[in-house]
């Protein structure tokens, strides 16, 4: 890849970022937002990944979805209807946040119960190297899921059977309001991964870049038959654990935070390089602004799914 590809590339995860922090402020304005866990601050994981994925490759995520189904190419309106529980979203408006999916445009789909995704992505990663496809699976996961028998119980098989499988862990250090220190022993949980022979690698989670190189790494690796990965990129959360959570940082400790914001680190750095100028950034933050105010006018618009749906796709 040419130098200039690159440089432009780089813009393009920073639009990316931009429009799930626009996308997800826009969805908090709106007054029957609903239960949620956002994204904030975590943008550069989500977008990372999903750019060292292929359009057949898979992805399966917790339930902290709306930036890695926007970073994955769902359709931006599409998705604020389903948040909001209008019929014209992925699901008709009957999965929301926590089971949000679009399998054939390569997200297999959220999951929320805590570590719940993990052992399915096995399996989505055992039915493409049983059918000889050369898809990838990805799936990602918070810190908390590391205490969770199913990580363990995958590791174990992926190994075995050299399955097609990234794990991601995106660390943001908080089971909710527990510190990851008073929860999880390991040192770096990409350590969890040694005992059964899998690579594992801890990068800086606010880094967009860093977070695509490993990535691309592992799903290289994973595609080209050699088995499973373990990559745990190290994030900070910007707001509480959810919209229904409080806080329980202090000021200071949410200060210290936000500056690491990873939408800045790569804005700062492009205009350092001369690759963007402050008004291409301006001009960036005003396209997505755009998709999403569109994306709001089509989901306030749209219809709830009828009461005659109530038990279809339920199984």
């Amino acid at each position: 890849m040419s130098a200039p590809s690159i440089k432009m590339d780089a813009v393009a995860l920073l639009r990316s970022m931009l429009l799930i922090r626009s996308f997800e402020e826009a969805l908090l304005r709106q007054a029957d937002h609903g239960f949620q866990l956002l994204s904030s601050g975590e943008e550069a994981v989500a977008v990372g990944i999903c750019a060292a994925l292929e359009p057949g490759d898979q992805l399966l995520v917790s339930g902290r979805s709306i930036g890695p189904a926007l970073a994955r190419g769902l359709d931006p309106s599409a998705v604020m209807a389903e948040l909001l529980g209008k019929a014209p979203g992925p699901c008709r408006g009957k999965g929301g946040r926590g089971h949000l999916a679009q399998p054939w445009a390569g997200f297999l789909g959220a999951h929320a119960v805590v570590g719940g995704n993990i052992a399915i992505a096995a399996g989505a990663a055992l039915a493409a190297q049983v059918e000889r496809r050369s898809t990838v699976v990805a799936c990602v996961f918070g810190d908390g899921a590391c205490g969770a028998g199913a990580l363990h119980e995958t590791l174990n098989i992926a190994a075995l059977w050299k399955l097609p499988l990234v794990l991601v862990c995106d660390n943001n250090q908080f089971s909710v309001s527990t510190p990851r220190s008073e929860a999880l022993a390991p040192e770096r949980l990409s350590d969890l991964a040694r005992p059964f022979g899998i690579p594992g690698m801890t990068v800086d989670g606010m880094d967009v870049i860093g977070v695509r190189r490993a990535a691309l790494a592992f799903v290289e690796r994973a595609r080209s038959g050699d088995g499973p990965a373990f990559l745990e990129c190290l994030s900070q959360r910007f707001a509480s654990h959810s919209t229904a959570t409080r806080e329980t940082r202090t000021a200071e400790e949410m200060r210290a935070v936000t500056p690491l914001c990873p939408i800045r680190r790569l804005a700062e750095r492009l205009k350092s390089e001369g690759v963007l100028s402050e008004a291409g950034l301006t001009e960036l933050q005003s396209e997505v602004e755009t998709i999403v105010a569109e994306a709001v006018r089509f989901a306030v618009a749209a219809p709830y799914p009828d009461a005659s749906e109530a038990l279809t796709d339920v199984v």
